[in-house]
């Protein structure tokens, strides 16, 4: 098996990590990236499973490296993929997922013009605002802005070898497994 750098993005709420887990689940070869972060960890976090917690200045040293994909400074920290992990993954043959948001996949166009790129869109904005709103984890104004961005995300959609509707999940599952795994 050939190894395959894959960018999966999509609008917030558009169900990206449940696709995931479910490829995962079936799939469990596929490597899916870690990210680098210099937050502190959350409860139950663990250092290179759920992020690599690093200093701003071994950060901002990587980036000088240029040893990322893609970072970015949001809230008043810097998040990132790290290169090497991931194509020492890809050089061993593996399928490796970066699930990132709209600018890092820009990014990752740029440094890995190779990469595979899906896009992953809902069945209709309204269905999008609806799930963003049953996960209950976001105010008023904070849904207004995820919706405002996924409006502007979704005009991006056409940027990408690929667009998958999510509008029922074993059908964008098996639409996700035929991109990755079809030429098996």
């Amino acid at each position: 098996m050939s190894g395959l750098l894959v960018v999966l993005t999509g609008p917030s709420g558009v169900g990206k990590g449940t696709l995931l887990q479910a490829l995962l689940q079936r799939h469990p070869d596929i490597y899916v990236s870690v990210s680098a972060t210099t937050r502190s960890p959350r409860p139950g976090e663990v250092d290179g499973q759920h992020y690599y917690f690093w200093t701003p200045e071994k950060f901002q040293a990587m980036i000088a490296a240029g040893a990322f994909f893609e970072w970015a400074q949001f809230a008043g920290n810097f998040y990132g993929t790290p290169r090497a992990p991931v194509m020492q993954r890809v050089a061993q043959g593996q399928r490796v997922i970066l699930e990132i948001e709209l600018e890092g996949a820009r990014q990752v166009r740029k440094t890995a013009p190779d990469a595979f790129q899906i896009f992953i869109l809902p069945p209709s904005v309204e269905e999008l605002e609806r799930r963003i709103r049953d996960r209950g984890q976001d105010d008023e104004g904070a849904i207004a802005r995820r919706l405002a961005r996924a409006k502007v995300e979704l005009a991006a959609a056409d940027e990408f070898d690929l667009q998958i509707m999510n509008d029922d999940l074993p059908t964008a599952l098996s639409a996700l497994e035929s991109a990755l795994l079809g030429s098996q």
